[in-house]
């Protein structure tokens, strides 16, 4: 919400200036999120009336003009605008002047002809950004009057960053009622009389979806004059207000939106046929809409319509067919309410975004539409003329908000704020609001205004009055008992070990969108249907993530865009997946690296990281979790993963995590190198470990047996390690994986593989039988399980 600062102090004015007013809308909670001047600094520029316009002798696209500035005698000016004519009145930089871009006028001589100033266009005195000719003031504009002053341009253009629940201050009106009650100072409504009808045309109204639409105003306007200008005062306000003037029928109407927070509509009267519909949207329509865009309309979509066609998509912006032009002396004004909950998600479902639907997405007070409608009569027929007609009014009573009633209790106001206000103070806040009072026992029952569609319960009627009574004047107290603390289970699932694990190991955090494209999502994981949105930021952020791999592989590319060729990231965050009409939010730890395994140095020579480096830091996770032990990683297939390369991490028989590196056709299609690698981990499946025991150092010396074994290339070793650690028992204390060996010296299809069994009991020194009985059992359980060959 943007408004002028004059403006709205000819609503309200406290004694504040313009940071002071700032600061306390900012403590009230309707925060400022910019304050700056209404136009840039220039001096010198009055108002002038252009006396005669000759062409310049020596170039066609130049003028010579003869212009009173409120001097002696006039002023001779060279002008290269098209549209200066004679009897003018222009704004005038003299001699002297200085106009924003630090330019200073001097006297010139353009094609041999003196110059001594400059008729300024908008964008020259920085009123507009860009400008097809000079300004053009109006007929009775003062010559000779500092033109700053006379347009009253030392005035600020104060900026809300209002909360969607803040819809009523989404007006001038709203912000100086607001305004007024934190300053106890009356607020100076304009007054808004009824305009009688001069003809007796209706157009007629049907409701045919009135639950969406319970009020709809209309009113003719006949024989307005469409080359009527929008009046300066006008056009400033607007223009401060982040709005550009268009015309006086549109700009009247979004004057009134502006002022009252009404969002209202002009039709073209001539290109109607018959009356006013206001229905749902039919699958096979079309509609032509102000922007020039022509949106498919979908079913459930509530349309004005006449009796053929749709006209406007209701509550979010008009059609192109019936919008008023140069030509348009009949005009049909609409002011309605809609439902919030009929427009909420409709504007950007087809890619729009109004003030309009700004409005009435967050609810706007369905008791403004007559005012409003009086508002905008009134303007419009003392600008451009015309004889307005009776308002149509139809209404649906039985689906208009219902009046709410909540009770205030006494006591709850200082449970809740920690402070008990007088009842005085209490009445005179909220009646202030706009609220209705009646006394009761316990305190009060109130009735919010209709424009409040915030207030629900009775911690918003408290909330009022603290932001009002002042946060900055509420006392500071301190809890008289200390707070219940939970303490948090010794051995689950620390996130912030597994962060600062990554750390230490090179990686960096990344934290990406839960939106991602649902292209990326359906190649990462395409037998996981992701939850589409309703309404997405945009095409490419349509769905949530079923993974947090979509988001890796995006960041990890825009690295290698940047010439980043090491790459390490991990993400700690949620995958969102369907199940049935539940979404299920999921903790995730995944990563993603590439690129060389230690950075460039001259201590080590260069290789790229492989699935075994990732494999390695992902055991040092389930280590640090307490759970690696009880993990085992099965090789097995993933449609993003290489096959071969591939292994879904399991623990005590349940998936919690995949490892690989990334399916090579994958990799193609993305741009990407094939040596990318990738793992994601469920946390929910890594805490609940056993607790950490103390066992006691042995007295006794260990033993080491190397032991060298031909096995099938298909075997892993975790089969290998698993059958030997079972077969040794208790007295293993270590075993070694030192030596794996493919070639010539071995059958095709078998691999060596030296292993070091460290033996130590805890109650004696081992005797060589017992290292043979031990040795014995594990070949004996090798040969058996996996048909192992002891290695001669």
């Amino acid at each position: 919400m943007r408004f002028s600062e004059a403006w709205l102090r000819e609503w309200v004015s406290p004694a504040l200036d313009t940071q002071a007013l700032a600061d306390q809308l900012s403590l009230s909670g309707l925060e400022v999120d910019l304050v700056e001047p209404a136009a840039p600094a220039f001096n010198g520029v009055v108002v002038g009336h252009v006396q005669s316009v000759e062409p310049h002798p020596n170039a066609e696209q130049l003028r010579v003009c003869q212009v009173d500035a409120g001097d002696a005698e006039p002023l001779g000016i060279v002008c290269g605008a098209a549209n200066v004519a004679a009897g003018q009145r222009v704004p005038v930089a003299t001699l002297g002047a200085r106009l924003p871009g630090d330019l200073t006028i001097k006297r010139a001589r353009l094609r041999g002809v003196d110059s001594a100033g400059m008729i300024c266009s908008a964008a020259e005195l920085g009123l507009a950004e860009s400008a097809d000719g000079i300004l053009v003031l109006p007929a009775d504009a003062p010559v000779g009057e500092d033109l700053r002053a006379w347009m009253a341009l030392d005035d600020h253009c104060i900026e809300l960053d209002l909360t969607p629940d803040r819809a009523d201050c989404l007006s001038v009106a709203g912000v100086a009622r607001d305004l007024g009650v934190l300053n106890r100072v009356e607020v100076q409504e304009p007054h808004i009389e009824p305009v009688p009808p001069a003809v007796q045309d209706l157009v007629p109204v049907e409701l045919a979806a009135p639950a969406a639409c319970p009020r709809y105003l209309c009113r003719v306007v006949r024989g307005i004059d469409p080359s009527a200008p929008t009046p300066l005062w006008m056009q400033e306000r607007l223009r401060r207000s982040g709005l550009r003037p268009v015309s006086v029928a549109v700009d009247v109407t979004n004057y009134v939106l502006l002022e009252l927070g009404q969002p209202m509509h002009a039709f073209d009267l001539a290109r109607l046929d018959g009356g006013i519909v206001v229905r749902l949207a039919r699958d096979s329509e079309d509609l032509a809409l102000l922007n020039g865009e022509t949106c498919a309309l979908r079913a459930g979509t509530l349309v004005i319509a006449d009796r053929k066609r749709p006209l406007a998509l209701a509550g979010i912006m008009g059609g192109a067919d019936t919008a008023v032009s140069a030509d348009t002396r009949d005009v049909l004004l609409e002011s309605a309410y809609f439902a919030p909950e009929a427009i909420s998600g409709k504007a950007r479902s087809y890619g729009l975004h109004t003030d309009s639907s700004h409005r009435f997405e967050r609810g706007v007070d369905p008791t403004r539409c007559i005012t409003a409608m009086e508002r905008a009569t009134a303007l419009l027929t003392a600008i451009a003329g015309g004889e307005p007609g009776p308002v149509t009014a139809a209404v649906s009573a039985a689906h208009l908000p219902p009046a709410r009633e909540i009770l205030l209790r006494r006591r709850r106001i200082g449970q809740v704020l920690g402070l008990d206000l007088d009842d005085a103070e209490v009445t005179d806040i909220l009646g202030r609001l706009g609220m209705q009072l009646t006394e009761t026992d316990s305190g009060w029952r109130v009735r919010p205004p209709p424009s409040r569609f915030d207030v629900l319960l009775e911690v918003d009627l408290i909330a009022d009055l603290a932001r009002v009574h002042g946060y900055d004047r509420i006392p500071v107290t301190h809890a008289r008992s200390a707070a219940a603390t939970r303490a948090p289970l010794e051995m689950a699932y620390d996130p912030g070990r597994s962060r600062r694990l990554l750390l230490d190991r090179g990686y960096f955090e990344a934290v990406t969108y839960s939106f991602v494209p649902p292209e990326l999502q359906a190649l990462l994981d395409p037998e996981q249907p992701p939850l589409t949105l309703a309404n997405p930021l945009s095409a490419e952020l349509s769905v949530m993530r079923a993974s947090l791999w979509p988001g890796l592989v995006q960041a990890l590319r825009q690295n290698l865009a940047r010439q980043q060729g090491r790459v390490r990231l991990f993400e700690l965050g949620l995958r969102f997946r369907p199940c049935g009409d539940e979404l299920h939010q999921e903790p995730m730890v995944a990563g993603t690296i590439l690129g060389p395994v230690l950075p460039e140095q001259w201590g080590a020579s260069g290789r790229d990281a492989d699935f075994f480096d990732l494999k390695a830091d992902v055991e040092a996770l389930l280590a640090a979790a307490g759970c690696a032990g009880e993990t085992s990683f099965v090789p097995a297939r993933h449609p993003a993963l290489h096959p071969g390369q591939a292994a879904r991490i399991e623990r005590a028989g349940r998936a919690v995590g995949w490892l690989g590196s990334i399916h090579p056709s994958l990799a193609a299609r993305l741009d990407l190198p094939a040596a990318v690698q990738l793992f994601e981990l469920a946390t929910d499946g890594l805490g609940g470990a056993p607790r950490p025991a103390f066992t006691p150092l042995s007295k006794f010396p260990s033993i080491r047996r190397d032991l060298a074994i031909v096995v099938d290339e298909s075997v892993p070793f975790e089969a290998i390690a698993r059958s030997a650690r079972e077969a040794a028992g208790e007295l293993l204390r270590d075993l070694v994986l030192f030596d794996v060996y493919v070639g010539e010296k071995v059958d095709s299809g078998r691999k060596s593989v030296a292993l070091g069994l460290i033996l130590q009991a805890t109650s004696q020194t081992l005797t060589d039988e017992d290292v043979a009985a031990v040795v014995a059992r594990v070949l004996d359980a090798l040969r058996t399980e996996l048909g192992v060959e002891l290695r001669t």
